[in-house]
């Protein structure tokens, strides 16, 4: 396996980037190897410029506009791709490689265009839920999508003679579509965010394409293509999934070049934690992690190429705050003795005077321009200009551990940010974020459950932060961010904690689980009741379903348990193996229902046996966390006793093993944090839910429950659920 050894060289920065603004054009033959570099950012700017030693040597420079937010290169079908086209708004523009424009074509969508493909004359684009195909700018083909669509990408047409789209939608789905009607659905283990051609062509057949995921998933799914018949259609087939085991970003970019020079394409993955990765793959085409680098901000794009020089290969990405770098093959510093290094050349000592006299100049400016300001703040009429920036932000649910991260980024370092919630949540710690947190006193009576502040160090421009929330309980968590800027500005963001915040969503659900079931019958709209779902849920899109049912599965992160959502107008149906579940949809349904004065007819079917199957799914959780926490308790007294004792051989081969593993223990006990309690709540919950469907109040048997937890014994406890009541 070979070692992959790349250096970092950042080469200039532009505005806000979105995820695959920067595209490689083609070289321009064999005598100059090298790639110009093509960019759009948030200002509506799209540059195009090459590396002449070491230097950004601009070819063409476009004025500032409207945002640009996509870019891909197109050209004849068989020729070279060395057309750029830019989306902006509902419009795409068209410029050549030397910045002529070629293209102002206006699609008339109603959505701002997200993501956009180009093959020859066909152009693909979709903005939150439609998707538009034109050829030779006309409108050919239409959809209109259940949730939201984050990417698309069009099989080869040179290769396939069908075009067959793929939209990689929030609903864990890619769409196939063949004209304006759906071929199939393919299922991902996570929300789709972009989608790329395996090794660049999409492999031996055309057919293969990676996607990343939200959550930071990576697979290979070989799409069916259509055979003969209409009707016989070969189904997809995943061929390998990676885990994001190590919990890291979620994916925005993907591309595949040959960084390891074995003569086959590596992958190239950029995720919004800042990580950059490059896999190899084995004999059996199984990815394999060979390089790992770290920034500080979010991956938007990665493209693979040749572009400071051309003898060495390079990946180019863009940062979210629009910083543009490589992390290239070709060494940066030789050594000059043991210990030391200088620059490899005289260029890039000489780049370094250049860029120290840039700074005086700079700093120069900044001092003339505050205290110009400082002169104008003290007129009588003076008015504070307050700056603007914007918040790149994520609040995602993570199925691991059934806790939210929440990630925060902004052009500029960050000075802290306040988070406060209306209702109870957990804070857990995070491994790479180096703010320091505090925590303030509040009063829940005031609706006040947590204020805590994170103050960054200096240069920090992103921040993520991990909370857990309990199901039942819901309002809204809060983020305050201010940036270090003159005079201090604060962004407030909102994050609603739903009801049933830790569901999220999946495609399959089993009959054969012992089901309880909840029906509401009413005068309700379609649009209403979903509006109420969705009010419960998370992970539902808020435009209403088409059709005259909508049918939502989901899965409880936490504990395993299902749910499946069925309504129309005037009737809802809910099921679930979890009476709890069942339980807090009745309450806040009903409240959102007392809110619009519609009555509701409930009827509901409560299984006995989801009890003991729901205390049989939460076993394995509480056994361990009683386990561990039995074993921090005594970790002090037996540290005691070792400082006391020089030889503890007399101790048990389990109190040896809790001795030996004891900082484990701890750090693992700390990452959850009332993880326990939790547990106890639940069942707590399920006991007092079990029977108020009865109609009987059993919260004075409260405390004999907590005895038998304490006392945990799984038959036990099952046998007290049954005898209660």
């Amino acid at each position: 396996m070979m070692e992959l050894n790349l250096s970092r060289v950042d080469y200039l920065q532009v505005g806000i980037t979105s995820p695959k603004s920067l595209k490689l054009l083609p070289p321009a033959g064999k005598k100059d190897p090298t790639q110009k570099v093509v960019v759009a950012d948030h200002n509506g700017v799209l540059q195009c410029f090459s590396l002449k030693k070491g230097e950004p040597n601009h070819v063409f420079k476009t004025l500032p506009g409207n945002k640009m937010v996509r870019v891909e290169l197109g050209g004849p079908l068989g020729q070279v791709r060395e057309k750029i086209f830019v989306a902006t708004g509902p419009e795409v523009k068209g410029f050549n490689k030397k910045g002529k424009q070629f293209l102002g074509f206006d699609t008339n969508m109603s959505e701002s265009i997200l993501a956009m493909h180009v093959e020859g004359a066909d152009l693909f684009v979709s903005g939150n839920y439609i998707y538009n195909h034109y050829k030779d700018c006309k409108d050919t083909n239409y959809y209109l999508c259940q949730d939201k669509v984050n990417d698309i990408i069009v099989l080869p047409v040179e290769r396939i003679p069908e075009i067959m789209p793929v939209l990689a939608c929030q609903d864990r789905v890619l769409r196939v579509l063949q004209d304006s009607d759906i071929l199939y659905e393919v299922e991902t283990p996570g929300p789709p965010s972009t989608l790329c051609m395996y090794a660049g062509t999409g492999g031996d057949e055309g057919n293969e394409i990676l996607y990343g995921t939200s959550d930071g998933r990576i697979g290979l799914v070989e799409i069916g293509r259509t055979m003969a018949s209409p009707r016989r259609r070969l189904a997809p087939s995943h061929r390998w999934e990676l885990p994001n085991e190590k919990r890291n970003g979620g994916v925005l970019c993907l591309d595949n070049y040959d960084m390891t020079a074995d003569g086959i394409l590596d992958l190239v993955v950029g995720r919004d934690d800042g990580l950059v990765e490059i896999y190899g793959y084995d004999e059996a085409d199984e990815p394999i992690l060979r390089h790992t680098t770290t920034c500080s901000e979010s991956v938007t794009s990665v493209q693979g190429g040749r572009v400071a020089n051309g003898t060495f290969d390079e990946v180019v990405c863009t940062t979210y705050a629009g910083w543009i770098m490589s992390l290239t093959t070709e060494h940066q510093t030789k050594a000059a003795g043991p210990g030391n290094a200088v620059p490899a050349d005289k260029d890039m000592q000489a780049k370094i005077i250049h860029m120290r006299q840039e700074m005086e100049a700079l700093q120069q400016k900044v001092i003339q321009e505050r205290e110009k300001y400082q002169v104008t703040a003290q007129h009588k009429n003076a008015i504070s200009a307050v700056p603007q920036f914007n918040i790149n932000d994520k609040f995602v649910l993570n199925k691991e551990d059934a806790s939210y991260t929440l990630s925060l980024e902004v052009q500029m370092a960050i000075d802290n940010v306040l988070i406060q919630s209306d209702v109870p949540v957990d804070l857990l710690d995070v491994d790479k974020n180096s703010a320091v947190v505090s925590f303030s006193a509040c009063n829940p009576e005031e609706g006040n459950y947590l204020l805590a502040t994170y103050r960054c160090q200096a240069n920090t421009t992103r921040l993520e932060i991990k909370v857990r929330s309990i199901e039942g309980q819901y309002g809204t968590l809060q983020a305050y961010t201010t940036p270090r800027l003159q005079p201090k500005t604060c962004v407030v963001k909102q994050y609603p904690i739903k009801p049933l915040s830790l569901h999220q969503r999946t495609h399959v659900f089993d009959e054969n689980r012992p089901n309880c079931s909840l029906k509401l019958m009413g005068n309700f709209s379609l649009a209403e009741i979903h509006s109420w779902v969705t009010f419960c849920l998370p992970e539902l899109p808020e435009r209403t379903p088409a059709g005259d049912t909508a049918v939502f599965h989901f899965v409880s992160t936490f504990l395993d348990t299902q749910l499946m959502c069925q309504y129309k107008k005037g009737e809802g149906l809910f099921k679930s193996d979890n009476i709890s579940t069942i339980s807090i949809l009745k309450d806040v349904l009903t409240k959102e229902a007392t809110k619009k004065k519609i009555r509701l007819d409930i009827s509901y079917d409560i299984n006995e046996e989801s009890v003991a199957h729901l205390l049989n799914l939460i076993h394995p959780k509480l056994e361990y966390q009683l386990v561990l926490a039995k074993k921090v308790q005594i970790i002090d007294a037996l540290k005691e006793l070792q400082v006391h004792e020089s030889d503890t051989s007399f101790l048990s081969a389990e109190y040896q093993q809790i001795l030996q593993d004891a900082e484990k223990l701890q750090e693992e006990y700390k990452k959850q944090p009332c993880c326990l309690e939790r547990l106890y709540g639940m069942i707590t919950d399920l006991f007092i839910d079990k029977f108020k469907f009865k109609g009987q109040n059993v919260k004075s048997k409260v405390p004999l429950l907590i005895e038998h937890l304490d006392n945990y014994d799984l038959g036990q406890l099952i046998q007290f659920f049954n005898a209660s009541g």
